[in-house]
């Protein structure tokens, strides 16, 4: 499976949980509490950073991609960092960078919802 990759730095990650959460339609799959969140769809690996002072700006795009080996980042011509990496390999960079994410309990909505 390969996936757009999206990485956004965000003010308040508990306000954007919430936000993002509404327009993807489901919760985050991991959560790094007080610094990342990152959701995985049908299409879309989205992941949100704590970063007040870079609030709305782009951190990276890329593509999450089974077949990749290892993780890769380069930049473009316009200075936008492209990653490409495993589903394995983002959710061991994760760790390594944010810490060991827990995984949202749902939310009473979330159960009426499904």
């Amino acid at each position: 499976m390969k996936r757009f990759h999206i990485a956004l730095a965000v003010a308040d990650l508990d306000t954007s949980i919430d936000d993002y959460s509404k327009r993807l339609g489901q919760p985050p799959q991991a959560v790094v509490t007080g610094t990342y969140a990152m959701w995985r769809t049908g299409q879309l690996n989205f992941s949100i950073r704590q970063q007040p002072e870079r609030s709305g700006q782009l951190c990276n795009v890329g593509f999450e991609d089974d077949e990749a080996t290892g993780f890769t980042s380069e930049v473009d011509v316009n200075g936008v960092p492209w990653e490409r990496f495993s589903t394995v390999e983002q959710d061991l960079q994760v760790i390594l960078t944010y810490g060991v994410p827990v995984h949202p309990v749902p939310t009473e909505d979330d159960l009426i919802r499904n």
